[in-house]
């Protein structure tokens, strides 16, 4: 039998040399399956290189049937149907398989902890206190469900992991308080008056808070239009941000993004931090829609240096407006703005007009010229549709449902149970000779803080090695446009070595401490001229 690293350097090479597209200067689309089962809500990519995706547990019949072994509706609340709301969807087959849950997943959240395995966090009703795991196995894993492993109820609520490897829960549906998972250094319930205070008589906007680990180890959270710097190990609020310029709501249901931009200088005694916040809906846009009016959305994006003394919002123009959107870093440092409609606002059938063209943001470029649109998809995505980074490169889009079931015919926007990918520009076939392969480390390598770690690769022409970078980028847990624990660092490298025709080796420092980079798994790409290798896993601890 194979081993599992002879399976991943098949899978590597296997991807490298099947994911090139044909030329165009901005990124195609693929469609990979028209029925994937079940509507992709939420969506996180494994260490075993599998996508754990689910709905909500009592949509109604989906597109994918349990197994007889496993129907048994007496087990199951509000399932009569034997119809999973949950798979696996296995990347290098193209296949899904359908996953057992019992109590209501509904606008959840979740994280994977140190060792890999994912922790789905709350839900709706019976579901709401329960904290579900999967491991990332080869064989038939399934979930386990662990009730009234959370203090109260979690439903729209946000997660992020520490430095710990435990998580903290941030919120949820009149829930203006945060607690931890595991519960073996903080095993109490703490009171956040700050999300009281962003509730806007009681429109809700402070759900789904953008919950993001600082470089200082202090949590930052954004909430309708503002932000906080919180000491959650004291709960303390260390430093309170501006508003937001204009005053717009930026989170759920005014459902813009957020994400955290790639961290560079990892040796420095201050690592700076940059948020970008994109996108939402007006002030007063769910009220109206709830009435048949759909107020068009934000068209700006607002980014931050959080670790400013003195912060401030620098504010830019999108080509277009945009909410419900999803944000993805991609391997070469670029941010893809992605899915999401033009009018409305989050909720079941209060938007329109789909935003099919994503949309590349370049941080690094002046001001003013750093948003480049791309070519359209043809599937529109809207309410409840996620997108992920897997490891060639492509971006997996799915979801999207705004109907309060499953709704298929005589809608304007059906439910959605397939699945695609877009494929950005540096995936074009003009690039392959670009592209990196890497041999050393394999996937699953795993390494600890502040180490030195050799990368060895190739390229198929000769490289600029003035021109080679090496990312991590941590897999996220997506969901309502926000991608829970997204976060990309750019190692230090030292000098690169010639070590053959084509080969390169090169000393790379890992990441100085687990405050920069949570322990458990991330994907290490070697980038080349803006065009990144196939990621391979590497675990951090």
């Amino acid at each position: 039998m194979s081993s599992p690293a002879a399976l991943f350097s098949f899978l590597l090479l296997f991807l490298s040399a099947h994911v090139m597209v044909s030329e165009g200067e901005s990124g195609t689309w693929k469609l990979l399956l028209r029925n994937a089962g079940v509507s992709a809500m939420h969506m996180q990519l494994l260490s075993n290189d599998k996508v754990i995706m689910f709905d909500r547990q009592d949509f109604g019949q989906s597109k994918i049937i349990l197994p007889t072994s496993q129907c048994d509706p007496a087990t199951v609340p509000s399932t009569t149907d034997c119809s999973a709301h949950a798979v696996e969807y296995t990347i290098i087959n193209n296949t899904v398989r359908p996953l057992m849950i019992k109590t209501d997943v509904w606008c959840s959240a979740g994280t994977v902890n140190p060792s890999g395995v994912l922790n789905q966090i709350g839900g709706n009703g019976a579901g709401t206190r329960v904290v579900r795991t999967l491991q990332p196995c080869e064989g038939g894993c399934d979930w386990a469900e662990n009730n009234n492993a959370l203090l109260v109820g979690r439903w729209y609520a946000s997660v992020q992991k520490l430095p710990s490897g435990e998580g903290i829960i941030v919120g949820g549906r009149g829930q203006f308080n945060f607690e931890f998972y595991p519960k073996a250094t903080f095993p109490n319930l703490y009171s956040l008056p700050f999300l009281s205070q962003t509730n806007d008589k009681g429109s809700e906007n402070n759900l789904y808070p953008y919950t993001i680990l600082n470089t200082d180890g202090n949590l930052f959270i954004f909430a309708n239009n503002r932000a906080i710097l919180l000491n959650y190990k004291t709960n303390t609020v260390v430093k309170t941000y501006p508003a937001i310029p204009g005053g717009e709501p930026r989170s759920y249901p005014s459902t813009g993004s957020a994400v955290l931009l790639p961290l560079r200088n990892l040796e420095a005694n201050t690592v700076t931090a940059e948020v970008l916040v994109c996108g939402g809906a007006p002030n007063g846009s769910y009220a109206q829609s709830l009435r048949g009016t759909f107020v068009t959305a934000l068209d700006t994006c607002a980014r931050i240096t959080i670790t400013d003394p003195n912060p401030t919002w620098v504010v830019e123009k999108m080509p277009m407006p945009r909410c419900m959107g999803d944000m993805v870093l991609l391997p070469h440092g670029d941010v893809l703005i992605i899915n999401g409609a033009g009018r409305g606002t989050a909720g079941w059938e209060q938007a329109d007009t789909p935003v099919k063209n994503p949309v590349v943001y370049k941080p690094d470029d002046a001001i003013g010229s750093r948003f480049e649109s791309q070519n359209p998809a043809t599937i529109a995505r809207m309410y409840h549709s996620t997108a992920i980074l897997l490891r060639d490169g492509r971006v997996l889009v799915g979801g999207s449902n705004p109907h309060e079931h499953y709704n298929f015919t005589n809608v304007q926007f059906p439910t959605e149970v397939s699945l695609d990918t877009f494929l950005p520009s540096y995936l074009n076939t003009s690039k392959t000779n670009l592209r990196p392969t890497i041999d050393v480390p394999v996937s699953n390598a795993q390494v600890g803080y502040a180490q030195q770690l050799v990368v060895r690769f190739w390229t198929r022409a000769a490289a600029d090695l003035t021109k080679v970078k090496v990312t991590v980028v941590e897999p996220s847990f997506a969901t309502h446009s926000f991608s829970m624990n997204q976060r990309l660092l750019v190692l230090t490298t030292g000098t690169f070595k010639v070590v053959g025709t084509n080969r390169y080796e090169v000393s790379v420092t890992t990441p100085k401490s687990a405050v920069l980079a949570p322990p458990g798994y991330y994907l290490i790409f070697v980038v080349h001229q803006g065009v990144p290798s196939v990621g391979n896993f590497l675990k951090i601890q």
